[in-house]
């Protein structure tokens, strides 16, 4: 079995190479802004989608042309790569995966991809991109496989690179024989059908008010003058700083989870619509918006969506599975005798059933109904999953006959 495996460093360049890559991924977005506008313009005089192997020749007349024959300084291929991704966002629309493509901005995702002519040099810890010559990076992690591509973007005002690799990996096994409910929350990040408490981190609410007092001097400022590009910089540390101390606890969190039970069970929950603004409209304002609001800043602050994808990645490497249930009445229905009412749950923390008299934590009961739902569906021999794609972070795994 082969194994695709993403390993994300952070890039050293030099003055000169931070200003060609700013250029490159500007002409990436570029090349991908225009083709869509073209593709737009094609769809409304009511013609058929235009492929990828007609979209080239396109680039091949931008880099002639004496209005964009500055194309020429960036290299071919992230060039080419920008319009697969764009060939890649309308087959996701046109199988119903995703949205409408949309325009890229400045500053949002700046990336471009090398497929080919890549070097690297583990010892000095060095990468060769085309016409960007040697470059350093900040190894943390030994590379292992054989070099495919590397994808180069900003974030933060940093730069990264992915460089994935592929390598052949025997037959997982998981250690374990355990199967495990796990109900998500706000007052509790994750709580299992087995008692287990994780309790949130709120790396966003503990570093919320310094991040206004930030925003609120960035205000003051003239904008891009030399004082406001210094505070949108302090801005994007404290971003970065709140995305990464989630994203540490949360992969702690799924490794120890995917470590100790072959089988997980989790609810299949729609964050996008559960985070929804419920400000309506001005002839129909909403209600209750502002602890709306506050609820919804809470339910993003937890990364729940992030957890179930380092959940399903770390099973599928380890040997085990992940099942997605719906998660209608989870929080209301008995776990003991399974009687439902909205009464049953008198509290956010408190539940007493109605019919059996049952008590249990609020959470824990619904972990349990979670794990029990888990068992109907491996009884009827089937697995229900989320309808998203299946994505994982740094990795993708290939049957292969051998």
């Amino acid at each position: 079995m082969k194994r695709l495996q993403a390993f994300k460093f952070q890039l050293r360049p030099n003055g000169q190479q931070e200003r060609d890559m700013r250029g490159f991924a500007g002409a990436c977005r570029f090349v991908f802004n225009r083709a869509l506008a073209l593709q737009n313009e094609n769809h409304e005089a009511g013609n058929k989608y235009i492929p990828y192997t007609k979209m080239t020749s396109w680039l091949i007349d931008w880099k002639s042309s004496t209005d964009t024959d500055w194309l020429k300084g960036s290299p071919s291929q992230p060039l080419q790569q920008s319009l697969k991704d764009l060939e890649r966002a309308y087959k996701n629309f046109f199988q119903k995966r995703a949205a409408f493509p949309r325009f890229k901005k400045r500053g949002q995702n700046d990336s471009f991809r090398y497929p080919q002519g890549i070097k690297l040099d583990s010892e000095n810890n060095r990468l060769y991109l085309p016409k960007l010559g040697w470059m350093r990076f900040r190894c943390s992690r030994k590379i292992i496989g054989t070099v495919k591509n590397v994808t180069v973007n900003q974030s933060f005002g940093k730069w990264y690179a992915s460089i994935q690799t592929e390598y052949e990996v025997a037959e997982s096994a998981h250690s374990s024989t355990s199967i495990v409910g796990i109900d998500a929350g706000v007052t509790k990040l994750a709580t299992l059908s087995d008692g287990t408490v994780y309790s949130p981190v709120n790396s966003f609410k503990a570093n919320q008010r310094k991040l206004a007092t930030l925003q609120r001097q960035l205000s003051r400022k003239v904008k891009f003058s030399s004082n406001w590009q210094k505070q949108k910089r302090k801005i994007q540390h404290l971003h970065s700083r709140i995305a990464n101390i989630r994203k540490d606890y949360l992969h702690k969190v799924t490794t120890t989870i995917s470590k100790n039970h072959a089988m997980v069970v989790i609810e299949d929950l729609k964050v996008k619509n559960m985070s929804k603004s419920a400000a309506g409209t001005v002839s129909q304002p909403g209600r209750n918006v502002r602890a709306k609001s506050g609820l919804n800043r809470s339910i993003l602050d937890q990364g729940w969506y992030e957890m179930r994808r380092q959940l399903e990645y770390k099973q599928q490497w380890l040997g085990g599975q992940v099942i997605a249930i719906p998660p209608a009445y989870t929080s209301q229905k008995c776990a003991c005798c399974g009687h439902t009412a909205k009464e049953n749950r008198r509290t956010q923390s408190e539940f007493e059933c109605l019919e059996c008299s049952y008590t249990a934590n609020a959470d824990i009961n619904g972990a349990r109904n979670i794990l029990a739902a888990g068992h109907a569906v491996l009884a009827c021999g089937g697995m229900v999953q989320s309808g998203h794609p299946f994505k994982q972070e740094p990795t993708e795994v290939i049957q292969v006959s051998v």
